[in-house]
């Protein structure tokens, strides 16, 4: 591992220690481009209000995509989820807001977002949204 490794110029927040949420998907350079395979993330620990009446909302998300140039880093996609924590967003919006946010930071082949939001009232949601063709490898 080498420190001066050009693929990793563009990353500021990885290896720091105490960071901040910022609302920036940082991207490393995919070595593998020509190949076709899926890049799967998820949390459970996401976490926003109701725009209209402030009470939290908690959800799991699971992001899947084809990378084409670039990779999305990982501790980046964490602080920018973190930036919705005290924001009232509602829930369809917020699934493509992240899918508009990761299209541009990585122009992927292909991307799908799903937002399972936990029950409140009674009445859970849950939000896909998708970028482009699947891979055959689904």
């Amino acid at each position: 591992m080498t420190e001066n490794n050009p693929e990793h110029e563009d990353l500021t927040k990885l290896g720091e220690g105490a960071t901040q949420p910022k609302r920036e998907l940082e991207t490393f350079p995919n070595r593998d481009p020509e190949r076709a395979y899926v890049v799967e993330l998820r949390t459970d620990e996401f976490t926003c209000l109701c725009p209209k009446t402030g009470q939290p909302d908690f959800a799991e998300i699971f992001i899947r995509y084809v990378p084409d140039q670039k990779i999305v880093e990982s501790k980046s996609l964490k602080l920018y989820l973190w930036t919705y924590r005290n924001e009232g967003v509602f829930h369809e919006h917020f699934a493509n807001l992240l899918l508009n946010d990761l299209v541009d930071a990585l122009s992927p082949k292909w991307c799908r977002v799903e937002v399972d939001f936990n029950a409140r009232g009674g009445i859970g949601i849950k939000v896909l949204a998708e970028h482009g063709n699947p891979p055959n490898l689904l």
